[in-house]
């Protein structure tokens, strides 16, 4: 039997990713696929957190840009991660794998508050937790929330997913003929070199914890599966030395 690289692993999607073909929302067959890759991995006896994105609903900075007061706007976004967890969830207790919902903001009817110590209690019994609207503040984004929460539970590895991108370019693959992909970068010079794979302030976290990012493309079958079995896919992103 393959043994996994890694004993815990935080997912980052993108709300990007729940919208499959379509141009808004969520479309639930590409959700139930995502958890089907998810299940994978969790066949493997790896434990499974995850943190999703509300861009495929509305991104907080983007409504405040209309008129929505900031910190509203930014509430807003969360509410829409819910959303997101709350289908995640569903599309794996469907296929068999046990999931909760933890939520930084209180909405009892519907998910857990976050407690870390109930979520690695989840994560050693055999559960997917998944973390929905980010830290529970305004100002901060998922890609924060998802460093932070792995530094928390104490991940081996962020799994940054991406859509149809392979890895990190030095410029977007989809647009530039020819772009250069990185097999492995330090924390630095993703930053040196300005690439959007996260925002600062989940970068120094991540640094700070050493916890490493693995940048794949999780729209291409298997590739989670590979990447928590140790193959040389995606990018690699650690703190060097």
């Amino acid at each position: 039997m393959d043994a996994p690289k890694y004993k815990r692993v935080l997912l980052k999607l993108s709300g990007e990713a729940f919208q499959g073909g379509r141009s808004f929302g969520i479309d639930p067959a590409y959700v139930r696929y995502i958890a089907q890759e998810i299940r994978a991995v969790h066949e493997l006896g790896v434990e499974t957190a995850i943190v999703i994105g509300g861009g495929n609903f509305l991104r907080g900075a983007a409504v405040a840009e209309q008129g929505i007061e900031e910190a509203t706007a930014h509430y807003m976004g969360m509410l829409a991660m819910v959303i997101n967890a709350l289908a995640l969830q569903s599309q794996l207790e469907s296929i068999g794998v046990p999931a909760r919902v933890q939520s930084a903001l209180e909405i009892r009817a519907v998910a857990e508050p976050y407690i870390r110590r109930r979520a690695i209690r989840h994560l050693e019994k055999g559960r997917v937790v998944v973390f929905a609207a980010g830290t529970g503040n305004p100002f901060f984004t998922s890609d924060t929330a998802a460093a932070l929460r792995a530094a928390e539970i104490e991940a081996s590895v962020i799994l940054m997913a991406k859509n149809k991108v392979d890895g990190v370019y030095d410029a977007d693959p989809r647009v530039v003929p020819g772009a250069r992909k990185y097999a492995m970068l330090t924390y630095q010079e993703m930053l040196e070199k300005r690439l959007a794979v996260m925002d600062q302030t989940a970068a120094a976290l991540a640094a700070e914890r050493d916890i490493e990012i693995i940048v794949f493309d999780v729209s291409s079958a298997g590739a989670m599966r590979q990447v928590v079995l140790g193959e040389q896919i995606g990018t690699l992103i650690h703190v060097g030395r």
